[in-house]
Protein backbone atom coordinates (compact mmCIF):
# COMPACT_ATOMS: atom_id res chain seq x y z
CA UNK A 1 0.00 0.00 0.00
CA UNK A 2 3.18 2.10 0.69
CA UNK A 3 4.35 2.56 -2.83
CA UNK A 4 0.86 3.05 -4.04
CA UNK A 5 0.29 5.66 -2.05
CA UNK A 6 3.51 7.00 -2.92
CA UNK A 7 3.10 6.55 -6.77
CA UNK A 8 -0.42 7.66 -6.93
CA UNK A 9 -0.15 10.89 -7.29
CA UNK A 10 2.66 10.82 -10.95
CA UNK A 11 -0.05 7.97 -11.96
CA UNK A 12 -3.03 10.35 -12.09
CA UNK A 13 -1.11 13.11 -13.28
CA UNK A 14 0.32 10.58 -16.53
CA UNK A 15 -2.45 9.45 -17.29
CA UNK A 16 -4.97 12.99 -16.67
CA UNK A 17 -1.69 14.16 -19.11
CA UNK A 18 -3.59 11.79 -21.65
CA UNK A 19 -7.29 13.18 -21.36
CA UNK A 20 -7.26 16.49 -20.15
CA UNK A 21 -5.50 19.81 -19.78
CA UNK A 22 -1.67 19.77 -18.22
CA UNK A 23 -3.03 22.34 -15.21
CA UNK A 24 -6.02 20.28 -14.41
CA UNK A 25 -3.46 16.97 -14.52
CA UNK A 26 -1.38 19.10 -12.31
CA UNK A 27 -4.21 20.51 -9.29
CA UNK A 28 -5.33 16.66 -9.33
CA UNK A 29 -1.76 15.49 -8.60
CA UNK A 30 -1.06 17.70 -6.02
CA UNK A 31 -4.07 17.51 -4.41
CA UNK A 32 -4.11 13.59 -4.12
CA UNK A 33 -0.37 14.50 -2.75
CA UNK A 34 -2.00 16.77 0.13
CA UNK A 35 -4.19 13.70 0.59
CA UNK A 36 -1.27 11.21 0.63
CA UNK A 37 0.54 13.78 3.26
CA UNK A 38 -3.09 14.03 5.12
CA UNK A 39 -3.45 9.98 5.16
CA UNK A 40 -0.05 9.87 6.58
CA UNK A 41 -0.71 12.72 9.46
CA UNK A 42 -3.93 10.45 10.23
CA UNK A 43 -2.30 7.66 11.09
CA UNK A 44 0.38 8.74 13.43
CA UNK A 45 3.06 8.86 10.57
CA UNK A 46 5.44 12.23 9.33
CA UNK A 47 5.14 14.21 6.93
CA UNK A 48 7.19 12.65 4.37
CA UNK A 49 10.03 15.43 1.90
CA UNK A 50 9.21 13.55 -1.28
CA UNK A 51 5.50 14.13 -0.39
CA UNK A 52 6.13 18.01 0.22
CA UNK A 53 8.46 18.24 -2.52
CA UNK A 54 5.43 16.70 -5.06
CA UNK A 55 3.25 19.56 -3.82
CA UNK A 56 5.47 22.61 -3.94
CA UNK A 57 6.29 20.80 -7.69
CA UNK A 58 2.97 20.14 -9.29
CA UNK A 59 2.07 23.48 -8.12
CA UNK A 60 4.56 25.17 -8.93
CA UNK A 61 4.81 24.04 -12.52
CA UNK A 62 0.60 24.74 -12.48
CA UNK A 63 1.43 28.84 -11.37
CA UNK A 64 3.79 28.76 -14.25
CA UNK A 65 1.05 27.55 -16.58
CA UNK A 66 -1.54 29.60 -15.25
CA UNK A 67 0.07 32.74 -14.75
CA UNK A 68 3.15 32.73 -16.94
CA UNK A 69 2.59 30.35 -20.34
CA UNK A 70 -0.81 28.76 -21.16
CA UNK A 71 0.72 27.79 -24.09
CA UNK A 72 3.79 25.01 -22.85
CA UNK A 73 3.91 21.31 -24.82
CA UNK A 74 2.14 18.85 -22.82
CA UNK A 75 6.23 17.16 -23.19
CA UNK A 76 7.31 20.77 -21.75
CA UNK A 77 5.53 20.27 -18.37
CA UNK A 78 6.41 16.47 -17.95
CA UNK A 79 10.09 17.78 -17.97
CA UNK A 80 9.41 20.67 -15.75
CA UNK A 81 8.20 18.14 -13.21
CA UNK A 82 10.37 15.40 -14.09
CA UNK A 83 13.01 18.09 -13.49
CA UNK A 84 11.46 19.43 -10.32
CA UNK A 85 11.08 15.59 -8.60
CA UNK A 86 14.46 14.98 -9.86
CA UNK A 87 15.67 17.92 -7.89
CA UNK A 88 13.79 16.71 -4.65
CA UNK A 89 14.78 13.10 -5.04
CA UNK A 90 18.75 14.02 -5.70
CA UNK A 91 18.61 16.99 -3.46
CA UNK A 92 17.60 14.52 -0.02
CA UNK A 93 20.54 12.77 -0.70
CA UNK A 94 22.96 15.95 -0.91
CA UNK A 95 21.53 17.14 2.53
CA UNK A 96 22.39 13.27 3.77
CA UNK A 97 18.49 12.51 4.34
CA UNK A 98 17.95 10.35 1.29
CA UNK A 99 13.86 10.09 1.07
CA UNK A 100 13.45 6.33 1.37
CA UNK A 101 14.65 6.40 4.45
CA UNK A 102 11.73 8.62 5.74
CA UNK A 103 9.44 5.73 4.50
CA UNK A 104 11.53 2.72 6.06
CA UNK A 105 11.73 4.17 9.69
CA UNK A 106 7.59 3.35 10.06
CA UNK A 107 8.46 -0.37 8.68
CA UNK A 108 11.42 -1.49 10.62
CA UNK A 109 11.93 -1.91 14.30
CA UNK A 110 14.76 0.66 16.39
CA UNK A 111 17.28 -1.73 16.10
CA UNK A 112 17.14 -2.37 12.43
CA UNK A 113 17.43 1.89 12.12
CA UNK A 114 20.21 1.98 13.83
CA UNK A 115 22.17 -0.37 11.91
CA UNK A 116 24.91 1.03 9.82
CA UNK A 117 23.62 -0.51 6.87
CA UNK A 118 20.12 0.70 7.28
CA UNK A 119 21.19 4.21 5.91
CA UNK A 120 23.46 2.81 3.02
CA UNK A 121 20.93 0.62 1.66
CA UNK A 122 18.40 3.86 1.89
CA UNK A 123 20.87 5.73 -0.15
CA UNK A 124 21.14 2.68 -2.81
CA UNK A 125 17.35 2.85 -2.75
CA UNK A 126 16.37 6.61 -2.84
CA UNK A 127 19.76 6.51 -5.68
CA UNK A 128 17.80 3.94 -8.16
CA UNK A 129 14.67 6.06 -7.89
CA UNK A 130 16.31 9.54 -8.85
CA UNK A 131 18.22 7.40 -11.51
CA UNK A 132 14.85 6.34 -12.63
CA UNK A 133 13.44 10.14 -12.60
CA UNK A 134 16.94 11.22 -14.61
CA UNK A 135 15.73 8.37 -17.52
CA UNK A 136 11.97 9.72 -17.54
CA UNK A 137 13.95 13.37 -17.77
CA UNK A 138 16.23 11.95 -20.65
CA UNK A 139 13.55 9.84 -22.24
CA UNK A 140 11.05 13.26 -22.41
CA UNK A 141 13.52 15.64 -23.48
CA UNK A 142 14.49 13.08 -26.24
CA UNK A 143 10.84 13.01 -27.48
CA UNK A 144 10.94 16.71 -27.19
CA UNK A 145 13.86 17.18 -29.01
CA UNK A 146 13.85 14.57 -31.76
CA UNK A 147 10.31 15.05 -33.70
CA UNK A 148 10.72 11.36 -35.08
CA UNK A 149 10.25 9.60 -31.67
CA UNK A 150 6.43 8.27 -30.91
CA UNK A 151 5.22 10.38 -28.19
CA UNK A 152 4.83 6.76 -25.96
CA UNK A 153 8.53 6.28 -26.33
CA UNK A 154 8.39 8.42 -23.00
CA UNK A 155 6.09 6.79 -21.86
CA UNK A 156 7.54 3.17 -22.06
CA UNK A 157 10.85 4.46 -20.26
CA UNK A 158 8.83 5.96 -17.39
CA UNK A 159 7.10 2.83 -16.94
CA UNK A 160 10.31 0.55 -17.17
CA UNK A 161 12.14 2.98 -15.10
CA UNK A 162 9.43 2.99 -12.61
CA UNK A 163 9.04 -1.19 -12.57
CA UNK A 164 12.89 -1.31 -11.93
CA UNK A 165 12.76 1.10 -9.11
CA UNK A 166 10.15 -0.77 -6.96
CA UNK A 167 11.48 -3.84 -7.92
CA UNK A 168 15.14 -2.73 -6.48
CA UNK A 169 13.42 -1.01 -3.51
CA UNK A 170 11.83 -4.82 -2.93
CA UNK A 171 14.71 -6.26 -3.63
CA UNK A 172 17.74 -5.16 -2.49
CA UNK A 173 16.36 -5.07 1.48
CA UNK A 174 16.19 -9.24 0.70
CA UNK A 175 19.46 -9.33 -0.31
CA UNK A 176 21.51 -7.88 2.44
CA UNK A 177 18.96 -9.94 5.02
CA UNK A 178 20.56 -12.86 2.47
CA UNK A 179 24.02 -11.68 2.59
CA UNK A 180 24.52 -10.35 6.19
CA UNK A 181 22.25 -11.87 8.25
CA UNK A 182 20.15 -9.00 9.27
CA UNK A 183 16.53 -8.13 9.48
CA UNK A 184 15.78 -5.90 6.20
CA UNK A 185 16.08 -2.57 5.89
CA UNK A 186 12.66 -2.48 3.75
CA UNK A 187 12.64 1.40 2.36
CA UNK A 188 9.43 1.21 0.67
CA UNK A 189 7.42 -2.51 1.45
CA UNK A 190 4.85 -3.40 -0.73
CA UNK A 191 2.10 -4.22 2.15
Amino acid sequence: MTIFLILAPYGAFATLMLVTSATVSLLAAALICLGVIAFDIAHGRSIKSLGVGSVLVFTAVGFYLTFVDATASMIAVKIAVDAGILAVSFGSILIGHPFTRQYALEQVDAETAKQPGFLYANYLITGAWTAATLLMLISNIAVLYVPALPLWTGLLVAFAARNAAVGFTRWYPQYRAAKYGAPPAAALPSH
